[in-house]
């Protein structure tokens, strides 16, 4: 596969990385590019950005959730029809699982992908001294991938002065981005805010893109990007033939954290996705057979959801009914007696789980770990696993107890709640980790179980 790609990696996090990669997005899209947009390690809220107010597609690469094999084949299907992929890293570039460990970084994405790489250096109360944070980069791993650089809050008049001496380094000096706090993305509770929740931000990106045009040699990055050389792409796994099923899928302001490689499976399999609002309908969708609570913001929207009380007693019907469910996270939220919002006021939710939600002070369980059931269950085997993550400030007065978490580091706890055909709690899910049990999940509503 002939892919033009490249990833734009940092020394850190919160030097501008994102909001210098979607400003390039929005340029490119601007020239007609046809981009797809990635972003690694498990986030939702990047690639939301990507599609709904830069308007180009977007996905996840983690080499947690994924082998290489597997992260090489998820970014062929996604970036198929695609003349170019931009890439954005997480974290710095070489952080991985733990502290002295480069597993699942962005260095090695890279790596796995062939991917030409570009380091965004925030050069703010800089000038000479940035050189040095490059010069590291380019030479702690010999096959660094580092081709190029841009230097995020650093006049003009510095980088000439400086764009000598990283041609010399072997480097491609991309550019500079001047400081402007005005056209910096604002943060929230979690990462960044949704695309829908803040004002301008299309009107903010276009006057970024703007600005890169003049900053940034898109002539040299695009030099960069075909560089990559062709990908060897596995094939894709036989996938059993299944029987039609309509699955009923959350998605609005409240619910909105889904990875499109867990929906393109689902469609893999034959399923009818059909979305619907818990904030705005007052029912389910009509020949609904399954049902997907997705994770988002239900706290935020608390006071309007309990107000939908038809959609409340829907959503409990059809539970208790036996219809096949998936709720992760918010939708293991919406699904209590009672939820929390940002005020700490309670409101009444769908009474499925008899407990309450409430807000904490911090993140609570953060970060990647491995599922397993304690015993067979309607969509697990006992001694399967399957990836997930977990990042919530929000805690349950009933977490559950029918599975095993377990953290790359060896920390372990008992969460989720497998009930007949519920299976809810505040780990999010990477089916493609392991396909069965959403196999299982359409077999049950199909009845073929």
């Amino acid at each position: 596969m002939r892919s033009p790609r490249i990833l734009f990696a940092a020394p850190s996090s919160g030097g501008g990385k994102t909001t210098v990669v979607c400003g390039i997005l929005r340029a490119l899209k601007n020239r007609g590019r046809a981009v797809f947009a990635f972003k690694c390690g498990p986030d939702y809220i990047d690639p939301m950005f990507h599609e709904r107010v830069i308007g180009v597609k977007s996905g996840t690469l983690d080499l947690f959730f994924s082998d290489e094999e597997q992260l090489i084949r998820l970014y062929a299907q996604n970036a198929e029809d695609a003349d170019c992929a931009v890439i954005e890293g997480v974290m710095g570039y070489y952080d991985g699982l733990s502290a002295a460990s480069e597993q699942a970084s962005s260095f090695a994405v890279a790596k796995a992908l062939h991917a030409p790489v570009v380091l965004i250096v925030d050069a703010k109360g800089q000038s000479l001294s940035a050189l040095a944070t490059l010069k590291g980069f380019l030479e702690f791993q010999p096959d660094s991938g580092i081709v190029g650089v841009i230097f995020n809050r650093m006049s003009e008049p510095v980088f000439a002065a400086l764009k000598p001496a990283v041609e010399a380094m072997g480097a491609v000096p991309i550019g500079y981005v001047p400081r402007s706090d005005a056209l910096m993305i604002e943060s929230r509770h979690l990462g960044l805010v949704t695309p829908d929740a803040v004002q301008g931000l299309s009107e903010k990106l276009d006057a970024l893109a703007a600005l890169l045009e003049n900053t940034l040699d898109f002539d040299a990055l695009d030099r960069l990007m075909r560089s990559a050389p062709e990908l060897t792409v596995p094939a894709v796994p036989v996938t059993p033939k299944l029987s039609p099923v309509t699955v009923a899928i959350a998605r609005d302001e409240a619910f909105c954290f889904l990875y499109r490689d867990n929906l393109a499976l689902l469609k893999r399999y034959g399923a009818e996705l059909r979305f619907f609002s818990p904030l705005h309908d007052d029912r389910l969708p009509d020949g609904a057979q399954a049902l997907i609570l997705p994770g988002g913001y239900p706290e935020l929207y608390a006071k309007q959801l309990s107000g939908n009380v038809a959609m409340r007693k829907a959503v409990k019907s059809a539970i208790e009914g036996g219809m096949p469910t998936l709720a992760e996270c918010g939708g293991f939220l919406y699904l209590h007696d009672a939820l929390e919002d940002m005020d700490g006021v309670s409101h009444p939710m769908c009474g499925v789980i008899r407990a309450s939600a409430f807000r904490t002070q911090k993140l609570n369980r953060f970060g990647y770990i491995t599922l397993s059931p304690k015993s067979d269950s309607a969509f697990f085997a006992a001694g399967e696993t399957v990836r997930a993550h977990e990042f919530h400030y929000f805690e349950s007065g009933n977490s559950g107890e029918a599975f095993s978490a377990v953290k790359p580091n060896g920390r372990a706890w008992t969460c989720m709640h497998a009930n007949g055909n519920l299976l809810a709690g505040f780990p999010h899910l990477f089916y493609e980790s392991n396909p069965k049990p959403i196999e299982r999940f359409l077999r049950l509503a199909a009845k073929e179980v």
